[in-house]
């Protein structure tokens, strides 16, 4: 698998794999996952090529770290790149109190208390270190401090201000202290992202979905922000949670709800010109965002060994110019999207 080498002036050259492995799938997300399917589906991602593993305290209240522990317990450090995330701390209680009840299955009985202080920083990337089994991990990403998370912008506002006066803090010493090798944040929204970066030294952002072959709105000032300041985008969801994968249909998901109707009309139109080339939309999906100079890797996620084999076995399809000059010319695709690998 190739290699996305990324650097910024002072700091460690980081190098990404172009497929990352978002572990979130196996830390049942939407249907309980054994012990032994989860080995299965890290095994593969690793027998493919992939060296990104990506995950965080909230994925599975702590059962992502725990299996990717038991994992990546015999694999030298130097030779993957691990990034986890904090936000949260996770408390325990009740299991009728758990957060994540219909999303989550078979987890620990523990519910999520938003900090994003200083101190909150420091006691969610102790914790974490504890379960994942290492002594530092390369990446650390503050949590969904976003509006899809807290469901305003009124509400989001003091937990991104908290980050910012007091978390930021922490996630500098911790780098200055070679614990972590860079830090960034993990968001579902370009916007948001842009205003941290605004604010903060963020070396890298996982943006979750909103750079797809669907939307590509993040190209109006983002992007091109962190290619002035040279910040990388692992990027998240290339699939917007479903429909670039399965097709267009009255029962595909996207951004984790039903997909509206003029979503799926946009889809369907998007995915005509895909066949009229020979193809696949869930092709000519994970192979987009890799071409904007940005991205250093795309985490499409996958819950079972097919799904990542699959995804790796994507990267080798040959897919012709002439489709995106066709989703250009019909106004399917923004003019400035990039269209060359790079």
């Amino acid at each position: 698998m190739k290699i996305r080498q990324w650097q910024r002036a002072g700091r460690d050259v980081l190098n990404f794999t172009e497929l990352g492995f978002g572990s979130a799938p196996i830390a049942n997300l939407y249907r309980a996952v054994s012990d032994t399917e989860a080995d299965a589906v890290l095994a593969e991602a690793w027998n493919t090529g992939c060296r990104y593993f990506d995950t965080a305290p909230l994925y599975g209240l702590g059962l992502s770290e725990t299996r990717l522990n038991r994992f990546l317990r015999d694999k030298p450090s130097d030779d993957y790149l691990l990034s986890t995330k904090v936000g949260r701390l996770l408390k325990v209680c009740k299991p009728e109190e758990r957060t994540g009840i219909g999303k989550f299955f078979d987890t620990p009985s523990r519910r999520e208390d938003y900090d994003y202080s200083y101190d909150g920083v420091m006691r969610s990337f102790e914790t974490s270190l504890e379960r994942l089994g290492v002594d530092r991990v390369d990446i650390l990403y503050a949590h969904d401090l976003d509006i899809f998370t807290f469901g305003s912008a009124e509400a989001l506002e003091p937990h991104r201000q908290q980050l910012i006066s007091s978390g930021l803090k922490a996630l500098v010493e911790l780098r200055e202290q070679k614990v972590i090798r860079a830090f960034g944040a993990g968001l579902n929204e370009w916007e948001a992202c842009q205003r941290l970066a605004e604010r903060g030294d963020f070396d890298l952002f996982l943006l979750a979905g909103r750079y797809t072959l669907l939307e590509q709105e993040a190209l109006q000032s983002f992007l091109p922000f962190c290619q002035q300041r040279g910040i990388g985008i692992t990027l998240g969801g290339p699939y917007n949670s479903g429909i670039l994968a399965s097709g267009p249909s009255d029962n595909a998901f996207f951004n984790y709800s039903r997909a509206p109707a003029d979503v799926v009309e946009k889809v369907r139109r998007i995915d005509a010109v895909c066949q009229r080339h020979g193809v696949r939309l869930i092709e000519a999906a994970l192979q987009f965002p890799l071409m904007h100079p940005s991205v250093v890797s795309v985490i499409p996620g996958g819950q079972s060994v097919a799904e990542v084999a699959g995804n790796r076995q994507i990267l080798d399809v040959t897919i012709p110019p002439e489709l995106w000059t066709d989703l250009k010319a019909e106004g399917l695709m923004r003019e400035d999207a990039p269209t060359q690998a790079g």
